[in-house]
């Protein structure tokens, strides 16, 4: 139990030490260079990394074949397996996103390192089977928008236009 209660405490200083650090080095950077100097660099590396993470997130959950349920017949390791993609990028890009590619690895256990996700994947053959897409198939996902309940899948505005026509030739 204090064994417990020291790591805890040496994590949470070290997560101050590290937030203190980031803090002072900002603080520096923008003394040494100026603030406007210091903005103009950062709030465009800033804006593209967020684009990418975001992009990764979409990618993620939203591509041909997705697993998606209500809860009444929802299950969590279909949804591991299944509802997240295997993104198959090119080993720098791997290494720039900490293997996030492995997302169905990390939705079946969180607390599996970035390090050791890519070897959890390619030792385990319940992974084998997961759906992989390739960084050029996965800009397909720009074209869902909607979750067909009655088909399974995602699609575009495209079902949505043809009901439409259809109502309007009916009515």
């Amino acid at each position: 139990m204090i064994r417990a209660l020291i790591r805890e405490a040496l994590k949470r200083h070290s997560v101050y030490l590290t937030n203190l650090t980031i803090i002072s080095m900002l603080a520096l950077m923008s003394v040494t260079i100026g603030i406007k100097a210091f903005v103009l660099v950062q709030a465009p590396t800033f804006v593209m990394a967020s684009a990418a993470g975001v992009w990764l997130f979409y990618v993620q959950h939203q591509y041909e074949g997705v697993y998606w349920e209500r809860h009444e017949d929802w299950d969590y390791v279909n949804v591991a397996l299944q509802g997240s993609s295997f993104y198959k990028l090119p080993k720098l890009l791997q290494w720039f996103t900490g293997n996030i590619g492995f997302h169905h690895v990390h939705h079946l256990s969180p607390r599996i390192p970035n390090y050791y996700l890519e070897k959890c994947h390619n030792e385990n053959p319940m992974f084998q089977k997961v759906k992989s897409i390739t960084l050029l198939a996965s800009l397909k996902s720009l074209t869902f928008r909607l979750w067909d309940e009655d088909r399974h899948k995602l699609v575009g505005f495209g079902p949505i236009k043809a009901l439409r026509n259809e109502d309007s030739v009916v009515s």
